[in-house]
Parts: structure tokens; sequence; C-alpha cells
């Protein structure tokens, strides 16, 4: 592949793995040796930040910016979506799809600032991310070039990218053809894709998981911890005030101590194709059993029933990449006003990979002891009648037609008939 469009000054989103790593010296024989300006978002991924930008310059780089985003991450991106009770597929808690509005956010913006007249990402033709980084540029860079080296190069397979990085000399870390494992890693989980994974049928093998315990290794007794919200959004942790990103980073700690976090899923990826996955999210599971409790007992049916439906479409939203949309925007506005008294507390027995909510407490319940109690209370039960005559009218009515066909009587369906059949005297 030739130049198809003059590049001069290239913004590459960069991340220290095998596939940025052998952009550049692919950018630099194919756009006439252009200058490439590395950016790497630093999400909660723990890295050797001195040994990525060493990494970065020795591959091309002509400048190199690390951006420190985890508290924006955190506050505007991930307690928004748990307050939204977005889940992809009722199972993928969403860990890479919400980090890449963010990331190519800030790629942009240093773009625009270093006048580039090009992005560039390392994403493959067949996965999600190339359209979610692509569709946040369509949102705040339009006029920018986007290259994709994954889509035009002769590069093919991970092996093949190895093999062209062990040309080019390029330090590979702990990347080698026996561990081939594809992982993303942020605040939120870590993924894990490729290798003996492409198979559905084999068992994910327990060296391959980096954060959380296996379950057997927990310990022998449960871990109780109480989860502090305002108005849907995680505030503290047993009574204790936090900032949100100590709090999700001692929630993460708890869980994995604990084995919790770990979902093995096959997933509907963008293009049409089934993909496999396992993913760690320990707190981020946590966050989610707490607070579909805490909106339970806080929110009337009809509301939550809406907003139930309306999680799906933005869990959607979130997987596909459209953060900077309108409708992602609308949606939020929504689920603020839906929680606005989701407020107060949930406790967590964690056991041995499973978290057990075991109580809840709201200044707004909308439980009430005394209505609900099946002792003494003032709740008449005679009304029940009335409800349940008024409630089942169009089922009677639809049954009364239907049976009056039906058998040939052709009997009219009168006030009299219906009045009778509730009982009306």
């Amino acid at each position: 592949m030739k130049n198809d469009g003059k590049a001069t000054k290239i913004c590459l989103a960069y991340s220290g793995g095998l596939d940025t790593s052998i952009i550049m010296p692919w950018l630099k024989e194919n756009f006439d040796d252009p200058e490439i300006i590395a950016v790497c978002t630093n999400v909660g991924q723990k890295e050797d930040w001195d040994a990525v930008e060493r990494k970065a310059y020795a591959s091309g780089a002509s400048k190199y910016f690390l951006v420190d985003c985890r508290e924006e991450f955190v506050t505007d991106y991930l307690y928004p979506m748990v307050r939204a009770g977005a889940i992809y597929e009722g199972q993928y808690l969403l860990g890479t799809s919400i980090a890449r509005p963010l990331q190519a956010r800030k790629q942009v913006e240093i773009a625009l600032a270093e006048n580039c007249d090009a992005l560039a990402h390392g994403c493959t033709g067949k996965g999600n991310d190339q359209v979610r980084f692509e569709l946040t540029y369509k949102a705040l860079a339009p006029h920018l070039k986007v290259i994709a080296p994954w889509r035009v190069w002769d590069i093919h397979s991970r092996e093949q990218a190895i093999a062209y990085a062990e040309e080019k000399q390029l330090d590979l870390g702990d990347i080698s053809r026996q561990n081939i494992y594809s992982r993303d890693w942020n605040l939120w989980h870590m993924s894990h894709e490729g290798g003996r994974l492409e198979d559905p049928w084999n068992a994910p093998e327990e060296s391959m998981f980096r954060l959380t315990k296996s379950p057997q290794e927990a310990p022998d007794k449960s871990t109780e911890v109480v989860i502090d919200f305002e108005k849907g959004i995680p505030v503290g942790l047993d009574g204790v005030k936090m900032e949100p990103m100590p709090l999700l980073t001692k929630l993460n700690d708890l869980a994995a101590e604990n084995g919790i976090g770990r979902i093995d899923i096959v997933e509907t990826r963008m293009v049409g194709m089934k993909s496999r996955g396992v993913y760690e999210t320990p707190g981020g599971t946590l966050l989610h059993k707490a607070m579909r409790d805490l909106e339970m007992f806080t929110i009337n049916y009809d509301a939550l029933s809406l907003k139930n439906k309306l999680s799906q479409y933005y869990s959607d939203l979130v997987y596909s990449g459209k953060w900077f949309t309108t409708a992602r925007i609308a949606l939020e506005a929504f689920m603020v006003e839906t929680t606005a008294y989701t407020s107060g507390s949930v406790r967590l027995s964690l056991y041995k990979g499973n978290a057990t909510v075991v109580g809840r407490k709201s200044p707004y319940a909308l439980y009430l002891e005394e209505l609900a109690s099946f002792g003494e209370t003032s709740y008449d039960h005679a009304d029940a009648e009335g409800f349940i005559n008024l409630y089942g009218l169009a089922t009677g009515v639809t049954a009364m037609v239907q049976k009056g066909l039906e058998d040939g009587s052709g009997q009219a369906v009168t006030m009299k008939r219906v009045a009778a059949q509730f009982h009306d005297k």
C-alpha cells in the first residue's frame, strides 16, 4: 500500500503494545517519513510508563504524550454507565467499549493542538474498536484524515505482526508466540481474547487471569461491604465518603480477593460475527449488583420498567462507540432524572465468586413496612376486589366476545352482561 493522500503529521493512538508499535515504522515507510505524534492514555492500566515512552521513541515517534485521564474516566464515563445499568447483551460490562471514546477524544485534542493532518489507530478490520475510535473522530474532528493500517497492509495475524516487529528489531516486551493472548486493561476491567480462547470449548487457563483470584482460592469466610450512593452515583463505602477513583480501586481489591468478576462469554461484534472473550470486572460487578438493587428500592414500576428498556439501548450505544451522539446525551438526561431519588446504601456479602445483597436502606425507599407487612396494617384487603374487576375488565370482555363467537351463540356483549360478569348489583 502506498500513500493515497498527504499526511505529513500523524497523531497515533499509542498503547505500547504490538499493534501500535509496528504501525510506526509502517507509517514511515508508506507515508514518506511523516512526523508521528504518539498519544498514550492512562485509563488505569498498570504500565511501566517510562518504558512505554522509550519504546515509542524507539519505534519512530517524533513526539510522545501521556495523558492521565483516570479520574475523568471514572467520574464522567464509568459511573454514568453504572447509573444507566448498561450491560451489553445482558452480560458484558463494557470495559473496553467505554474507554475508547475518552481515549479517542484525548487523541483528537492533541492532534488539533499539534496541527496534525491525520489520525491513526491500531484497531483491526474485524473488531469493534475501529468503529469506536472513528465515530469519535467524526464527532470531534471530521476534517482529519483517518489511517487504519490493519485494513490495508499485508499483515493478517498476530504471528505475522510479531515477525514484522522482529524484522524491525522492535522491543516486544512480554509478547511472544507462546504468550499470544490479546488483552485490554483499565480501571474497570481486563479482557482476554485470542490464543486457545478462539476454540469456545476450551476452558480458560488459570494462569491467564491477572486481576482476580479463582473462587477456589478465595477466603473461606465472607466479606461484607456497604456501598453508598447519591442520585445513582457511588459516593462512599461503609459510610465513609470517598473520591470516585479510590472508591472503585477499593472495590476492585475487595472483589478480586474474593474471586468476583470473572465472565466467559461469546458476544456479537458490530460487524456481525460472534467473538469469545473472557473478562475480569471485579469492582464493576459489585457496583452493578448494588445499583440494580437500590433502584428497585427507590424507583416506581413505570419509571423503572422504562429505564430497563432504555438501559439496553444505552448499552448498544456504548458498545458501538456512539458516546458523542444526540441519542446517548439525551438518554443520559433521562437516567439523571430517573435516579434523582436513588440515594442510599446497599450491603453486599462477598464469598468465593459470589456477591449477594443482604441489606439496603434509603431515605427515599418506596418500600413501606407498614403497608407490606403480613401483620396488622392499615391496608384494606377488600379494596382488592374492585381493583381486580377493573384491572381485568379488558381480559373479561375479550373472553366473552371470543367465546360467544366460537360457540355460535352470537350473543351480544352488553353492559348488562359485563356488569353481571363483574358482580355489579
